[in-house]
């Protein structure tokens, strides 16, 4: 399969300090990729290098992140912000806190859509009824209706999930989506990823600490410790023969996620 996004020999530093160290992996065309790692491990700071946002003081100093023969690192800040939603999209941890909370959810997300294209706001509330409905939403228009504050924090992750694809991207980064969620929202929350793929063939990298998470989705898995890869391969060799002992280590207590298959 081809690559679709690839980390070439990839380091990152902050005010010179190195936090990831040479570090290599590509995603292919609708594949799941797991990176799992401890908290500080420089998991999420590889999203945020290929999307341009490590911040103040944060830089690749090394390394290639080649989307589609563009490097990331390389792109003027406007090239990437076009890239940005169509091509590429993130969620994070707590989606539901990107939302103004006085503005309905409907809205904002046909802002966000129209800085892309032009649609009018009856074609985007289709659109998004349709996309919310595949998605397996029971009330797409009441959802779109709502004002952040009148959906629960589980709905309002599912919701910044559905969201991300409403430009559908090629590629979707996704930030410790299920760490701040409830067992059976995460589970809902996972269910709804493998959707996506199903459906668009979405290329997925997830980032997380939940091995349980990877086991349930991932074709793929790469394991970093302290910014650096210490384990990589097919997800069920690596997370049920695991050669490395800081692997063997991180499956000491998981959860396994059982999904609802062919619903």
């Amino acid at each position: 399969m081809k690559a679709l996004l690839h980390f070439d020999r990839v380091s990152v530093s902050y005010n010179g300090v190195p936090v990831i160290h040479d570090v290599s992996f590509s995603l292919r065309e609708g594949e799941i990729l797991g990176i799992v790692g401890e908290s500080g491990s420089g998991k999420s700071t590889l999203l945020k290098a290929a999307m341009g946002l490590l911040g103040p003081g944060g830089v690749v100093a090394r390394g290639d992140i080649w989307y589609k023969g563009k490097n990331l690192p390389d792109l003027a800040e406007e090239e990437l912000r076009r890239l940005s939603g169509p091509n590429l999209a993130m969620i994070f941890q707590h989606a539901g806190a990107s939302f103004c909370p006085i503005r309905t959810v409907g809205a904002q997300l046909y802002e966000a859509v129209n800085a892309h294209e032009t649609i009018s706001e009856s074609e985007f509330r289709k659109k998004a009824a349709t996309l919310l409905q595949k998605l397996r939403f029971e009330d797409a228009a009441r959802i779109l209706e709502s004002y952040p504050f009148d959906l629960s924090g589980g709905m309002m992750q599912r919701v910044g999930i559905a969201a991300a694809m409403l430009l559908n991207p090629s590629v979707l980064l996704a930030d410790e989506p299920t760490s701040a969620l409830d067992v059976s929202v995460q589970k809902q929350a996972v269910e709804e990823m493998l959707l996506i793929r199903e459906l668009y063939h979405t290329s997925i990298v997830i980032v997380t600490h939940n091995i349980g998470v990877v086991r349930a989705m991932a074709d793929r898995v790469v394991v970093m410790k302290d910014g650096r890869i210490v384990e990589s391969g097919d997800a069920r060799e690596v997370l049920e023969h695991p050669a490395q002992e800081y692997t063997q280590t991180l499956m000491a207590a998981v959860p396994r996620l059982r999904l609802r298959r062919g619903a």
